[in-house]
């Protein structure tokens, strides 16, 4: 009885661990919500994130393939594929990666990660918050979750400059 309960504590415990916010991003962005949502849920749009290439499948399992660098195609090995896991238009967005460039250096952190976006609307636009999930304690997930720490939030200051913000 005394096992069967250890193992139920673990597994409770693994859980919970796993629904618990890796760590947030968030900003306000000075525009309406429906201009902000456009960013996330269009090609064109997403291209204002810092991508030369960007391509939305908006739909549930649909996919955000996006290239940084010039000169290449989208599906080649620069690009990256988040996966839409689940959205409600003009409020959340919730992806993962599907394929990362090949130069990416987390070659398994990556697998069990994933973002939810949620938009607020405020009186000083909208507010952005980005929760990233399912990062572990191993060096290679600490690695990683530094760089898109820091990547988050130049993305949210990439977005509040294009929409006019100066910078902070």
């Amino acid at each position: 009885m005394r096992a069967l309960f250890l193992v139920l504590l673990c597994a409770c415990g693994t859980a919970s661990a796993a629904d618990e916010a890796s760590f947030v991003n968030e900003g306000v962005i000075p525009a309406p919500i429906d201009e902000v949502w456009k960013v996330y849920s269009t090609s064109e749009g997403y291209k204002a994130l810092g991508p030369a290439l960007a391509d939305v499948d908006l739909r549930v399992g649909g996919l955000i393939r996006s290239r940084f660098r010039g000169g290449g195609v989208l599906g080649d090995g620069g690009a990256i594929e988040n996966v839409i896991i689940d959205y409600r238009a003009p409020v959340m967005m919730a992806m993962r990666i599907q394929k990362p460039p090949a130069s990416f250096p987390f070659k398994q952190a990556w697998k069990s990660t994933w973002t939810v976006l949620t938009l607020t609307p405020t009186d000083e636009g909208t507010h952005l918050r980005a929760v990233s999930y399912g990062y572990g304690t191993d060096e290679e997930s600490l690695a990683m979750r530094r760089f898109f720490e820091a990547g988050n939030q130049q993305t949210i200051e990439t977005l509040r400059r294009h929409f006019g913000a100066p910078a902070q």
